[in-house]
């Protein structure tokens, strides 16, 4: 059934070019919402200097042009939106539903691996260091459209994570869930390497009383089991020059028929006509030839 209001979006980080398996979210996320006639955004998630690389936000925008991805609306950048996740943080902190945290890794593995909410207890609470949300959520468990019932461990569902680091650099966990409620997305489509952490975006939607989007998390494309094709393990750039083939590489990947070779639009339109989540491999990772 048609749905003129799905909202999809794509949201990769400026970390380098985009790879096959970028291209599998891109595209998966992007049939997905065409397919119900609904709108599919770009977001470039660029608050992590540290990771990012000059030149590859507009590097990835000329590829999903090149690829026939043409995306609604305005690329939003989150680097232009670090004053709302600071407000949001600011509030989150006055009404005691934050605290600053000073625990280091070592610490954190001392407890077993996951942290115990010490900081949040202090009868003098600190004002410096990482700023943790009290999760008193604790989602541990969602449906996904593909993969099903998922259900994670408790201590990690219940943990009370960063939401802003101690460098000064906004979590995703905030960045992601701000941005998805701005946007009006309704159903995230991406790769189950981010399904486990899906629970913590569950818990901050309902800590901060927004609706939240229904879940579809594609499967991985890997060398070897366990090793995602990703830009820090020196994946290839797609071909930007002949992008035919790719489309129908990725198309296969996720289980559905390739379509004519043919200008890239027309490619599109009749796998966006053609597409099936039925289709998709219901596994959260699938081996390749690199």
């Amino acid at each position: 059934m048609n749905s003129p209001h799905y909202i999809g979006r794509f949201a990769p980080s400026p970390s380098g070019p985009l790879h096959f398996g970028s291209l599998i979210a891109a595209l998966g996320s992007y049939l997905r919402a065409r397919h119900q006639n609904g709108k599919w955004l770009v977001r470039i998630e660029d608050i992590d200097p540290p990771r990012e690389v000059k030149g590859a936000s507009d590097d990835i925008l000329a590829t999903l042009d090149a690829y026939g991805l043409h995306w609604d609306e305005q690329v939003l950048y989150q680097s232009q939106r670090t004053e709302i996740y600071q407000q949001q943080i600011d509030t989150l902190l006055s009404k005691d539903l934050a605290y600053f945290c000073q625990c280091t890794r070592k610490q954190i593995g001392q407890m077993g691996g996951v942290y115990d909410s010490r900081c949040g207890q202090l009868t003098s609470p600190l004002n410096q260091g990482a700023i943790r949300i009290r999760n008193t959520a604790k989602v541990d468990q969602f449906n996904d459209l593909l993969m099903g019932n998922i259900t994670v461990n408790e201590g990690f569902a219940g943990e009370d994570f960063i939401i802003k680091r101690s460098d000064g650099l906004y979590a995703y966990q905030l960045a992601v869930v701000l941005d998805d409620a701005f946007q009006g997305i309704t159903e995230i489509v991406r790769g189950c390497d981010l399904l486990e952490t899906s629970c913590r975006q569950l818990s901050m939607n309902k800590i901060l009383g927004f609706c939240s989007p229904n879940w579809l998390h594609l499967p991985l494309a890997c060398t070897k089991p366990g090793f995602k094709l990703s830009k820090q393990n020196y994946a290839n750039a797609i071909d930007v020059i002949r992008p035919q083939a790719s489309i129908n590489a990725a198309l296969q990947f996720l289980g559905q028929a390739q379509v004519d070779i043919d200008h890239v639009d027309i490619m599109l339109k009749q796998a966006c006509e053609q597409f099936s989540i039925v289709d998709i491999p219901q596994v959260s990772e699938i081996l390749i030839a690199q």
